[in-house]
């Protein structure tokens, strides 16, 4: 697998922070996270957007500009056919800023997300300072571009990804960044003379059993994972009364709220009001968008 970049010398209008069109007729797999970094001196939002279909597999870097509605882009491309790029750096500007981007991917491997889960890094550096590092390999990041971490840490606040599957769905991510990333599994059961039934689990514990999905294909509850509550939203109304891969069923995790009705890991009830006072800002929301194929 190889890697090169292709820089856009135009900035190009906002999005909305939106992935390219997805559906299954072109299978394009995305993984969506934006950042809040310090960069200059105010906090500015980046959106690192992974993205893979058939044809390509890329990175692409926005940075939302402070001085009109415009955002600077940095894309790179991942092709396995070349054997050159694996690990190199490129420049671009932002409202006058110079912007060093620096990867390795050589070893990152990867489990059917375009993200990849370990071995891999991607730095970027504004006046000697790491004010957005992705991966793992954080040693090798700030020996590669001898610079310093930055005073403030990037916030990831929001994480969009689209995933297909027939009967289940899983992805990982950081909703608390103090802890690893969750294990979040979907699974469903919609075909048969059975009732539809819905599964949602996370860290490998069963925390949500949905029966009776064609009365309850809309919901929300909390759940308690690790002492902490998660508040998980769905509505799959598209699996069950639209054309098959036609649309998406939607789930959101986000961190949950204090006086929230809390089941245990186990699923079971707790009625102990939940102490949720410490600051949303170090914690993610995740929307996940499950493209359901026959």
């Amino acid at each position: 697998m190889a890697f090169h970049v292709t820089l856009k010398d135009q900035p190009t209008p906002i999005s909305q922070g939106e992935d390219p069109s997805t559906s299954t007729k072109t299978a394009q797999s995305t993984v969506t996270c934006m950042y809040q970094v310090h960069l200059g001196r105010y906090w500015q939002t980046m959106t690192a957007v992974w993205t893979k279909n058939i044809m390509n597999h890329s990175l692409t870097i926005f940075v939302d500009s402070m001085e009109s509605n415009h955002r600077h882009s940095c894309k790179i491309d991942l092709a396995p056919w070349h054997f050159w790029g694996k690990k190199s750096y490129k420049t671009f500007g932002v409202d006058g800023l110079q912007i060093d981007v620096y990867w390795d991917l050589r070893s990152a491997k990867f489990t059917g997300s375009p993200e990849p889960c370990s071995d891999f890094y991607v730095a970027l550096v504004c006046d000697e300072v790491v004010v957005l590092l992705i991966g793992d390999l954080k040693k090798k990041a700030y020996k590669r571009t001898k610079s310093q971490p930055c005073a403030a840490d990037a916030l990831l606040f929001f994480k969009k990804e689209h995933v297909f599957g027939k009967k289940s769905f899983t992805t990982q991510a950081k909703i608390d960044k103090h802890r690893k990333d969750y294990n979040i599994m979907v699974e469903t059961s919609i075909l048969g003379s059975n009732d539809p039934e819905m599964w949602i689990s996370i860290d490998g514990n069963m925390l949500i059993h949905i029966t009776n999905l064609q009365w309850k294909f809309r919901g929300n509850q909390t759940v308690l994972v690790n002492k902490k509550p998660i508040e998980v939203l769905w509505d799959v109304h598209a699996w069950l009364f639209l054309n098959p891969g036609s649309s998406y069923g939607l789930f959101i995790f986000k961190p949950g709220q204090a006086n929230s009705k809390i089941y245990k890991d186990d699923g079971q009830e707790d009625e102990t009001e939940h102490d949720d006072s410490s600051s949303n800002t170090s914690q993610c929301c995740l929307f996940l968008y499950a493209w359901k194929i026959e």
